[in-house]
């Protein structure tokens, strides 16, 4: 779990766009919601 919100992070910091940033952030809430259940 530690690792995912990390890797999260890691993949937001290395967007530079807007659209990218809010495609990343989808992708995190995903692989959260995907870990959790």
């Amino acid at each position: 779990m530690t690792c995912m919100v990390m890797l999260a992070l890691l993949s937001l910091t290395a967007c530079n766009t807007v659209e990218g940033m809010g495609k990343d952030i989808e992708k995190a809430g995903e692989a959260i919601q995907k870990t959790s259940k």
